[in-house]
């Protein structure tokens, strides 16, 4: 949760106020999402979780489901009455895969006490090798889980004429990459995400390919309005460790958003007066 210092008469401050991150009209106050895979221990990952100050967290149905390796107890794992569960459709290579696991991932939450959580991740990968999201798959399943009445989180590539046609079908959110998921790229369609940024009516969520709290301050002080972070964190050699500096990460970044970075010069420009100086 953001605080900001109160103004004094040395160094008066005019920061715009924070509002919470609001998706399908749920608030939340932490802007970093996080996941559940990859790590080396359940323990680890409960650890993770806590240090990132994170309140949603994404789950895969599927492996889930099938008890993954890795993902044996993961449901039980976590508190439910205090982290958001996100599921999502990983694993899924057609609209009509992702249809039927974001069903059975509203299912799940119900069982986990979560009666009233409609939200999914949805992600249609067919590409095995880069794991590029489909387009075209992504949009067909997005306008048939929003008349379900799905609160859709479709991750996307950094399209922002696919960005604009999943919100004029009722995504509630748009996710685009900002590098191939689990590289560790850092945000290589930063100029993508920043046309989908300067048009989005609903908050747009920096997805994949974050690889370091800088990058995720980046992605912040663009105005995105959040972003999910899973590899870099549970990767780390520390991952609780790595966690916390994300979700500070995460702060600074939308602190840096709302404060007004100053304007870019082609030329230098003193920051000592220069009036008063001493005559040589």
């Amino acid at each position: 949760m953001l605080t900001y210092p109160a103004p004094t008469q040395q160094a008066p401050a005019k920061l715009s106020p924070d509002t919470p991150l609001t998706i399908a009209g749920r608030q939340f106050r932490s802007r970093l999402m996080t996941g559940t895979g990859k790590y080396r221990s359940i323990e680890e990952m409960q650890q993770s979780v806590a240090a990132s100050g994170c309140e949603i967290v994404t789950v895969a149905v599927r492996r889930v489901q099938t008890k993954a390796a890795g993902h044996e107890g993961l449901a039980e794992a976590l508190d439910w009455t205090k982290i958001w569960m996100l599921p999502n459709t990983a694993g899924c290579q057609t609209a009509e895969e992702a249809i039927r696991v974001a069903r059975l991932g509203r299912e799940m939450a119900k069982l986990l006490g979560q009666e009233d959580n409609n939200f999914v991740k949805l992600e249609v990968i067919p590409d095995a090798k880069y794991l590029l999201p489909d387009p075209i798959g992504t949009l067909e399943a997005a306008e048939k889980l929003v008349r379900e009445g799905f609160a859709v989180l479709p991750y996307i590539n950094a399209d922002p004429l696919l960005a604009k046609r999943l919100q004029d079908v009722g995504c509630a959110t748009v996710m685009p990459l900002g590098s191939p998921i689990g590289s560790g790229q850092g945000i290589t369609t930063a100029a993508n995400i920043q046309i989908i940024i300067e048009s989005a009516r609903v908050p747009v969520v920096v997805d994949a390919g974050i690889g370091t709290p800088s990058e995720a301050a980046q992605a912040m002080e663009m105005g995105a309005d959040a972003v999910l972070i899973n590899s870099a964190i549970a990767l780390a050699e520390n991952a609780a460790a790595m966690a916390k500096a994300m979700g500070m990460a995460v702060e600074a970044g939308r602190l840096a958003y709302l404060a007004g970075r100053m304007p870019v010069r082609s030329s230098a420009s003193a920051s000592s007066p220069l009036t008063g100086t001493i005559a040589g």
